[in-house]
């Protein structure tokens, strides 16, 4: 028996309002076009947020102007999609600063013709534990903040933007999950509700989306510093990519290093880590192992990759890494057309993890 932990962040998390406006902003600029660029990085503070990074879109690259504007709707608009409407952080109160420009000439010899954005390896995993092939304690913690939001936005109005979860999973073995040990959850909240209404509440809720599990074992820890009013990014700082292992897999599989967000699909930091996870899931799916790890790697301006690894069940699988070299396009090229990257709204990945989505094309289960 042993127990692992993972945790979750919601859309209000001050990273990942960073991570969305990054996201929406490369969506904007890659404009369906594979021949565009970004690299979008985003700093969210007290009624504040600036914009840095390089991009390629003809029409925005000599207008700086437009690009300004365009910078400072996007912003406003996500902030208020959000839900910030505090004196902290209001999306009508914002100051923002771009500081983004145009893509280096020497990056650009090699991602033009569609080699790899950058040198780095990347990793994927899948097991059975969760109809999401997701490992558990993530799967969870994202269910719960998710849950939060959609009280959040059905009128639930005490409860605001900024959360976190953290669920520790009680195993048995290798992906056979008996138990949920614990469950931690801060919600930012009105200042006009106590402590311990807020506690039963959101207990209330997890003990309602959480079925799969008898949770009377388990111990709740809601909002355990007792109050938690001042919260998003006027409480504390947010910036793009700090939450990549909440992108992931909670830290249950490896992870190559690389955040997502920001980032055109050129960039095998988020590309080739969705073509990891969508062979890691395929081959789970079609019952050539419980658990799969797969390991892709790449150089800069290099099509190929320079590695595929795959260990599945406990052992290195080369009968599987090769045949996954020879029949699947592994090229970053391969991997944006296979799921139409260049036509995909990034931001639909942002939130609550990157994998374990349905409606994303690398969750797609057709493989063999």
């Amino acid at each position: 028996m042993y127990q692992f932990t993972s945790e979750s962040v919601s859309e209000g998390h001050p990273d990942k309002i960073a991570d969305l406006i990054s996201d929406k902003i490369a969506t904007y600029l890659i404009d369906g076009n594979e021949r565009n660029r970004a690299a979008v990085e985003t700093m969210v503070t007290t009624n504040f947020v600036l914009v840095a990074g390089e991009f390629k879109n003809n029409e925005y690259v000599k207008n700086t102007r437009a690009l300004d504007v365009m910078v400072r709707d996007i912003v406003s608009d996500t902030v208020k999609e959000i839900g910030y409407e505090q004196d902290g952080f209001h999306w009508q109160k914002l100051k923002v600063e771009n500081r983004l420009h145009g893509q280096s000439a020497d990056i650009a010899l090699g991602t033009d013709d569609f080699g790899a954005g950058d040198q780095g390896l990347m990793f994927g995993y899948a097991c059975n534990e969760t109809p999401d092939y997701m490992p558990s304690a993530i799967y969870y913690s994202h269910k719960i903040l998710q849950r939060l939001a959609e009280e959040r936005r059905a009128g639930t109005n005490w409860l605001l933007p900024d959360s976190k979860s953290q669920v520790t999973m009680r195993y048995q073995d290798i992906n056979t999950p008996v138990s949920i040990d614990k469950i931690v959850c801060s919600t930012q909240h009105t200042d006009d509700v106590s402590t311990q209404f807020i506690r039963d509440s959101v207990e209330d809720i997890i003990r309602e989306e959480i079925s799969a599990y008898d949770l009377k074992d388990t111990e709740f820890l809601i909002n355990p510093t007792g109050r938690f009013v001042i919260g998003g990014p006027d409480g504390d700082t947010g910036l793009t990519g700090r939450k990549i292992i909440v992108d992931t897999y909670g830290g249950y599989a490896p992870h190559g290093g690389g955040a997502f967000s920001g980032k055109d699909c050129t960039k095998v930091d988020r590309s080739a880590a969705y073509m990891a996870r969508y062979l890691a899931k395929n081959l789970v799916a079609a019952g050539k192992a419980q658990n799969a790890t797969v390991q892709l790697s790449y150089a800069i301006g290099v099509k190929e990759p320079t590695s595929v690894y795959v260990y599945a069940d406990g052992k290195v699988r080369q009968d599987l890494a090769s045949w996954l070299t020879d029949n699947v396009d592994l090229t970053p090229l391969g991997i944006i057309r296979r799921f139409n990257l260049f036509k995909l709204d990034l931001s639909r990945a942002t939130n609550y993890g990157h994998f374990g989505k349905s409606d994303l094309p690398w969750e797609q289960v057709d493989l063999f």
